[in-house]
């Protein structure tokens, strides 16, 4: 598929509304040079359709490009629809696709104006792979995915009193070493304390805005008050996935009799898999050497790269 560039948009300092440049400078793993909103982090771009801000510029508003803080205006894509992961050239630089939408935490000027914003809900974010400098008027290409690309993972610890640092976590980072060691690329860790709409509200964005392939918690499944894990996965999954619970409380049990005081749930949010790992590094460990090699049919299914 080919797309256009319609214009290039930055701002210097965050809050002020981004302008049109004639020429851009991409640089890989940061964004484009002089970008308020460039770095080392996975929104590096950001990126809107044509056919979207002319949608909301025939409700009445007038609005020039930038104001929704996108950096690229394109043509010839719903930008929303395209997976995330998808690599796509813009002239002689490559961006790879990272968020879809975003959570809006103060409204942009353009929102206070007239009352919406299409970025969190159209706006799409990538990151730079390959350094190139664009104009307007470069075409912009979407490349197909590899289907033998990595699987993407996502590590969740619970945990009260290491979020609160009177111990240091070591499942989840150990958790993240496994994955990589086999193949994965983790694309977050992030420590919370046990609280439910807080881990509803990562589980959530993790699945819809940055369709990881699986996220892994850690801590929360046992019979304490604020063990909370399974129930606020199970509220967010469409689908459950039972057996890899059952299966890892099977094999637990080999191990130790405790294992089934554990609570763990897996389910499924549209194309993401969530498993509920137990606390202990050890038994994280043991789980997962268990259960990664089986774990990749199911993951191939959930992304398309596998058949039944």
């Amino acid at each position: 598929m080919i797309g256009k560039v319609l214009a290039i948009c930055i701002s210097e300092k965050k809050g002020t509304q981004k302008h049109e440049i004639g020429e851009a400078h991409l640089i890989p793993n940061w964004g484009i040079e002089g970008d308020a909103h460039a770095g080392k982090w996975h929104r590096q771009v950001s990126l809107l359709s044509l056919e979207k801000i002319e949608e909301f510029r025939e409700k009445g508003a007038n609005v020039d490009f930038g104001a929704f803080g996108e950096n690229l205006v394109v043509e010839g894509f719903d930008l929303r629809v395209i997976p995330v992961g998808t690599k796509i050239r813009v002239g002689s630089a490559l961006l790879r696709l990272t968020q879809i939408g975003k959570e809006c935490h103060s409204h942009c000027a353009i929102y206070h104006q007239v009352g919406d914003c299409i970025m969190p809900r159209e706006g799409v974010f990538a990151e730079v792979l390959e350094e190139g400098v664009i104009h307007p008027g470069d075409e912009v290409q979407l490349l197909p995915l590899e289907a033998n690309r990595p699987f993407t993972a996502a590590v969740i610890t619970l945990s009260d009193r290491a979020y609160l640092k009177e111990y240091k976590d070591k499942s989840g980072p150990l958790m993240v070493d496994i994955l990589k060691n086999n193949g994965y690329e983790v694309i977050e860790y992030i420590l919370l304390p046990d609280d439910k709409s807080k881990l509803k509200k990562e589980l959530i964005r993790l699945s819809d805005q940055r369709q990881v392939n699986a996220i892994f918690t850690t801590g929360g499944t046992g019979f304490s008050e604020r063990d909370i894990t399974p129930e606020a996965t199970l509220e967010v999954c469409d689908r459950q996935a039972p057996g890899i619970a059952e299966a890892m409380r099977w094999y637990s049990l080999q191990i130790t009799p405790k294992a089934m005081l554990s609570r763990q749930a897996s389910g499924i949010r549209k194309k993401t898999l969530i498993i509920n790992m137990p606390g202990s590094p050890k038994a994280v460990r043991e789980d997962l050497d268990f259960i990664l090699k089986p774990l990749e049919h199911g993951l191939g299914i959930l992304r398309g790269t596998d058949t039944d």
